[in-house]
């Protein structure tokens, strides 16, 4: 089982722990109310100017057309009553038409001291419009006005005073009427445009949301993995990146709780291991004192043999649960090791298995013995395993290992005449327990070696795998030279 303490024992947040002010859903609602109140304002006031230069108008008209009348009749005669009656039904104090340069004062009521403001409808601008209508708005009440201007085809120009009382209030009733009328609008579109953005963007990320905490919540469960969309916009992908990713995830921790488990089974088998190991150590070195030359000869290939097993079971490799000791680099000699790998693989000579060392006998790598020869080992296990396989007489079965040298890099290729390494055992070429090219493999063999050739700085890649080559390539860079330890060593006492 996974291993539990890699989840946080803390609760995830749940929808309703979230106070209601926090919430996405709520922050939305409130930002896409507030956005459309402002683009009311931004047609409010304009709105309101408008009807301010409308009003006026409209009084202009009315004045013009009563002047109309007026002027063919003498003014002097109509009785005050009569011309009340027309100032009263324009709102006005006087009106008068002006013509070819003579102005006539029609009907008055009274004449005021002075006028506050003079205001041609015709000529005044948006800006203009907006500043008057929230002067008027704010500060009126208590103006004079006079409006003029020609009204249609007349070439007369009209003339009105009047008091911006009846203006102002008009102009706070159609405000009022219109922010009323924007409010409801406002909570009408703000409803509609947050429910579309809901449906469209929020829900998808509250689905996203509660699907990271369930899957938090017992991570190696498949039922938590989040079901993919058929959506085709971001919020699709996302999920089905989602959804891979939950998958990758389980994999991984159950791989995890594999090599936690092989590593556990290692440690048990090892401690008899040792022992056994150490029983044949004492026979080995037994065998050392026997003169037959035949026993000399195998004899330190198997002591070396020995010792490097006791070696391993001394560092209890346990892939996956322990990291691998730094490596301890030294000068070696690499045809040497390789000699050493060849004694180990015990090529069966009725398998026809060639094995041909072609490094050169001076060639000289910076590295740690120990650790290269597993990579070694591992390779070629891998080559003559897979060689082996093939039982027609007539193919060539070759391993070849070789070296040189590219500056400070020392370069190894292991390649073999193998049938090559299948699609998908490329795919998961150095993944413990997926990277495995034959039936009941592990995979550890290269896993294990990338390791250790990474501990050096260096890479191994497959430079090449096809029907009848299959190529490795090792590049192990040289240690970089300590300046202060060098001139340490150096040094020279006075």
């Amino acid at each position: 089982m996974p291993d539990k303490t890699m989840v946080s024992s803390e609760p995830a947040p749940t929808h309703a722990s979230i106070p209601w002010l926090k919430r996405l859903s709520t922050k939305m609602l409130i930002l896409t109310i507030i956005s459309v109140l402002v683009a009311e304002v931004l047609i409010f006031i304009p709105s309101v100017a408008n009807f301010r230069l409308r009003w006026l108008e409209e009084r202009l008209n009315t004045a013009a057309a009563t002047a109309v009348v007026l002027v063919g009749t003498d003014t002097m005669t109509l009785p005050r009553n009569v011309q009340n009656d027309v100032l009263m039904a324009l709102g006005a104090k006087a009106v008068a038409v002006r013509s070819g340069g003579d102005s006539r004062l029609l009907v008055v009521s009274e004449i005021p001291p002075e006028v506050d403001e003079h205001i041609e409808p015709s000529t005044v601008g948006p800006l203009r419009a907006i500043a008057d209508a929230l002067d008027t708005l704010v500060y009126g009440g208590d103006r004079t006005l006079r409006v003029f201007g020609k009204v249609g085809d007349s070439d007369k120009e009209f003339e009105l005073i009047i008091a911006d009382k009846g203006l102002r209030k008009a102009m706070l009733v159609y405000a009022r009427n219109v922010a009323i009328l924007s409010l409801i609008i406002s909570f009408i579109t703000a409803a509609l445009v947050f429910g579309a953005i809901n449906h469209m963007m929020l829900g998808p990320i509250r689905k996203i949301r509660t699907a990271m905490v369930t899957f938090a919540e017992a991570p190696d469960d498949p039922s938590r993995v989040v079901r993919p969309s058929d959506r085709a916009d971001e919020f699709g992908v996302a999920l089905r990146e989602l959804a891979s990713l939950q998958t990758r995830l389980q994999r991984t921790l159950a791989e995890q709780a594999h090599l936690a488990n092989l590593g556990l089974a290692v440690s048990k088998i090892n401690h008899d291991l040792r022992n056994i190991l150490a029983s044949a150590q004492l026979i080995s070195d037994r065998l050392r004192m026997v003169k037959d030359p035949s026993v000399q000869a195998f004899a330190p290939k198997l002591v070396r043999t020995l010792d490097r097993a006791v070696g391993y079971t001394e560092s209890v490799l346990a892939y996956g649960r322990a990291q691998e000791a730094a490596p301890s680099r030294r000068r070696i000699r690499l045809r040497q090791l390789v000699d050493d790998v060849e004694g180990l693989l015990g090529i069966d000579p009725a398998s026809v298995i060639e094995f041909e060392n072609a490094v050169d006998h001076a060639f000289e790598m910076d590295a740690d013995a120990e650790q290269m020869f597993r990579v070694l080992s591992n390779l070629c296990r891998n080559a003559v395993q897979a060689m082996s396989a093939d039982t027609d007489s007539s193919v060539v079965r070759r391993l070849t290992i070789s070296a040189e040298r590219q500056g400070s890099v020392s370069r190894i290729i292991v390649m073999d005449t193998g049938p090559g390494l299948p699609p998908k055992a490329r795919e998961n070429l150095f993944a413990a327990f997926r990277g495995s090219a034959r039936s009941g493999g592990t995979g550890l063999g290269l896993a294990i070696a990338q390791e250790l050739v990474r501990a050096h700085g260096g890479t191994l890649d497959l430079v090449e795998s096809v029907g009848g080559r299959t190529v490795f390539a090792i590049s192990v860079p040289d240690q970089p030279v300590q300046i202060e330890a060098a001139r340490h060593a150096l040094r020279r006492p006075a």
